[in-house]
């Protein structure tokens, strides 16, 4: 396994844009892929993006070119540019990083709301 910690989360306006980075213990080229999950309240948790290691990419629908996934496996780091906020984004966003048994960070609030 490996230990992963969120940042960037916070308060933004509709419209506006905040970028999330999920910091990784070990490298993570060993991963099927890293990816960005998120949970709104009363809510199942839902994928947003993922990255595989050679830099392939999978959007959920909803992010409608809004989103955009990256990775730097020289500093063992994956990024989530969100851009467009929407009201219906606000989450706890969540790092992943998928392999026989899935690790998870402990999760970033993006709240959207004027």
């Amino acid at each position: 396994q490996v230990q992963l910690v969120e940042s960037g989360g916070g308060l933004v306006q509709p419209g506006g844009s905040l970028r999330l980075s999920c910091a990784a213990s070990r490298s993570i080229l060993s991963f099927y892929a890293m990816g960005w999950y998120r949970q709104a309240p009363g809510k199942q948790r839902e994928l947003v993006a993922t990255i595989r290691p050679g830099g392939g990419t999978n959007y959920a629908d909803f992010v409608q070119a809004r989103f955009t996934i990256s990775r730097d496996n020289a500093k063992n780091t994956v990024s989530l540019q969100m851009n467009s906020l929407k009201p219906e984004d606000t989450a706890v966003y969540y790092c992943n990083a998928r392999a026989v048994v899935d690790s998870w960070g402990q999760g970033t609030q993006v709240t959207v709301s004027s």
